[in-house]
């Protein structure tokens, strides 16, 4: 039996590298992978599954960096937070108002069916339809008005997180700069697969595209800082939001 101090010497210790599985080359298309050298110094490179590649080890570090600086673009300013804060209540109002009208027309056409089930129910009793027909008709419009309650019940659902959510989200992405740079690698590479997705990494250079909703704040927030340094107010900043 081997001594237990020397298996636990040289157990080999499973480290957490930060952007595991977050990228892949840009050369070959296959991912980027972590390895420790000299006993601290972590780099990455292509695991080149599909023969020689090109790309060069790369420095934890380095990708640490371009990644930081995709966040940063989400980094709003207070003006930024009030005037998206300010579209997103009037979005919440215009998607309140289409639910309610979807809502609306579900109701309508579930109460359409009862009505049926109502009257042929009668034809029953006065023999005009019989037994075999009224339930073959009453499981079909039956199984209608369940799918119809089905999305009532979602549109009422999505109508009270709207808001909530569009804050939340809101929120994360004024401060996923702030957070990125505090976070240990496991939750440096949850934040990065919530906001960032398709990340490929090829001569040095990090392409990286934000999902939704987090493109479209980086597009407001650009808007805004080409407006600050032309010296223009922020208003429309809500409606270049709400086009999109």
């Amino acid at each position: 039996m081997l001594d237990g101090r020397f298996e636990g010497k040289h157990r080999k210790v499973k480290h957490d590298f930060a952007f595991s599985g977050l990228v892949r080359c840009g050369h070959c298309g296959c991912s980027l992978v972590g390895e420790i050298r000299k006993g601290r110094y972590v780099y990455y490179h292509c695991t080149a599954y599909k023969g020689k590649c090109p790309e060069p080890y790369t420095r934890e570090e380095v990708l640490e960096e371009r990644f930081g600086d995709v966040l940063r673009d989400l980094a709003f300013d207070d003006d930024v937070m009030k005037w998206v804060t300010e579209a997103l209540r009037q979005s919440h109002r215009d998607e309140k108002q289409f639910r309610e009208q979807a809502v609306g027309r579900l109701q309508a056409e579930d109460t359409k069916l009862q009505d049926r089930l109502d009257k042929m129910y009668e034809d029953k009793l006065d023999g005009v339809v019989s037994t075999e027909f009224f339930e073959r008709k009453s499981r079909e419009w039956s199984a209608e008005q369940s799918s119809l309650l089905s999305q009532i019940e979602d549109h009422q659902r999505a109508n009270e997180s709207y808001l909530g959510e569009g804050v939340r989200l809101l929120e994360l992405a004024q401060n996923a700069y702030f957070l990125y740079l505090k976070q240990p690698p496991r939750e440096k590479r949850k934040l990065l697969n919530f906001v960032v997705s398709n990340s490929t990494w090829k001569g040095g250079e990090l392409a990286a595209a934000l999902r939704q909703p987090f493109n479209m704040l980086a597009v407001t927030n650009s808007a805004w800082k080409a407006r600050k340094a032309a010296g223009v107010s922020p208003d429309g900043l809500s409606e270049i939001w709400l086009r999109r």
